[in-house]
């Protein structure tokens, strides 16, 4: 597209160049000798302004892309899998701030159930917002491998020192 939009704007200014050219050419050999060194000066200058103007332009939508397109696309793919992944259980908040447990999934609803007395709902998936259940199983997993990561079970390193002790324990029990 950019080489169609490009080749037409070239295309202009060598018209209109040809056209001032022609145009100078009725005048004296002086006269057409420093139209034709100032066309040559305008044409590069009007081919210099277009690549001026296009440079700002493509950087301008390659950095909307990366700061706004790709984060919300990102953000909308994660939200359709947590919709997909709905159990049965999951406590969740649709977009209109209801909060309920999971009853039934079905293909495109869920039944929810709300309130102090079990009232049932039936919402579409696109309308859930966010699934707490889960959210605090991430947060749990997060916790436990950063519970493991340290000391000596990160390293891998076993201290068996007490169980040696209750095997020699129990070992000069059976002695005696």
């Amino acid at each position: 597209m950019y080489k169609k939009v490009f080749s037409s704007i070239a295309a202009a200014v060598s018209t209109a160049a040809m056209a001032g050219y022609t145009a100078m050419s009725a005048f004296a050999d002086d006269a057409q000798a420093a139209s034709s060194a100032s066309d040559a000066n305008a044409q590069q200058q009007v081919g210099g302004s277009i690549a001026s103007m296009i440079i700002p332009l493509v950087i301008m939508f390659v950095l909307l892309y990366f700061i706004a397109i790709r984060p919300q696309k990102k953000r909308d793919r994660e939200l359709k899998e947590m919709q997909d992944s709905l159990q049965v259980g999951d406590e969740i908040v649709t977009g209109g701030g209801i909060v309920g447990i999971v009853v039934s999934v079905g293909e495109d609803t869920v039944v929810i159930e709300t309130g102090g007395a079990k009232h049932k709902l039936r919402i579409k998936n696109w309308a859930i917002t966010e699934n707490v259940t889960a959210a605090e199983r991430i947060k749990e997993a997060k916790a436990s491998v950063a519970k493991k990561s340290s000391g000596l079970e990160a390293a891998g390193v076993v201290d068996d020192t007490a169980e040696e002790k209750k095997a020699k324990k129990k070992k000069a029990d059976e002695e005696e």
